[in-house]
This record gives structure tokens, sequence and C-alpha cells, in this order.
């Protein structure tokens, strides 16, 4: 790997299904000891109460703030290769809402690098989720959380 290679592959919001491979296949690197990956999946509760789908949408900025937030994981830790991935539209039960990828040296630094790459997208990224409950009920999660 050239030393001055973008490790950030792969950065998408994107309303078509996600696909695992791509995301694997995008953080393939000769120099990384460890890959760690995330999928989020829509469940059917939350908070005690069934969920029958979730709707996500996006500000414009998202990806810009994906962008912000993959380079201070990538400069904080030894990252060899990052990618993410987040859905949006309508999603059913057990739909992939997210995917996150990072591969390091090793793979403790791999574990840590995804979990913060995880945690700050969901807190920071502008993309919001509307849940509908079985009961006809409604909720909006916002500011970044998913």
């Amino acid at each position: 790997m050239s030393e001055n290679r973008d490790p950030i592959r792969l950065l998408a919001v994107r309303e078509t299904p996600l696909s695992l491979d791509e995301v694997y296949a995008a953080v393939g690197d000769d120099t990384a000891g460890g890959t760690t990956v995330f999928v989020g999946t829509v469940r059917d509760h939350d908070g005690g109460k069934s969920v029958s789908a979730l709707e996500y949408s996006a500000h414009p900025s998202a990806v810009q703030e994906m962008r912000r937030i993959a380079e201070k994981v990538a400069a904080d830790y030894p990252v060899r290769a990052l990618a993410a991935v987040h859905r949006i539209g309508r999603l059913e039960i057990t739909d992939v809402a997210v995917i996150v990828a990072v591969s390091c040296p090793h793979r403790g630094e791999a574990f840590a690098a995804c979990r913060k790459l995880i945690d700050d997208l969901k807190h920071e990224v502008p993309i919001w989720k509307h849940q509908i409950f079985a009961d006809g009920e409604e909720e909006w999660v916002g500011a970044g959380a998913c």
C-alpha cells in the first residue's frame, strides 16, 4: 500500500439496499491484519413497542459529515482502510440500515476504530429515523441517531 493513499475508501448515503460484500471489499488491504465490520439492521421493537418499519432521511450534508468523522477516526487510529454506507428511505424489519468497516494492522485497533466510527456516525451525522410502530403510532429520532 502506498503511504499517501487515502484510507477512506467508501462513504455513501443510498436509497438502494446496502452490500456487505461491497463494503468488505472496499476495506481490503495487504497491510491490514484485522478487519472489523459492523452491520446495523432494523429490529422489530424499540422501547418495549413493536416496530413495523423505519424511514430514514438525511440532510444533504450527511456525506460531508461522514467524511469529517472518517478523517478523524483515520487520524486517531492506524487505519489502513475505512468504509461507511447508510441507507435512507423505507426499510422493513431485518433490512440493513448501515454498514461500517475498518482495517488496521491488528484486531484490537480495528475493533476500537470501528466502534468509534459507528458511534460518532450515529451521534453526529444528520440522518433521522422515523419509526412506525405496529399500533399506528410514529416517532422521529433525530440528530444523527440511527
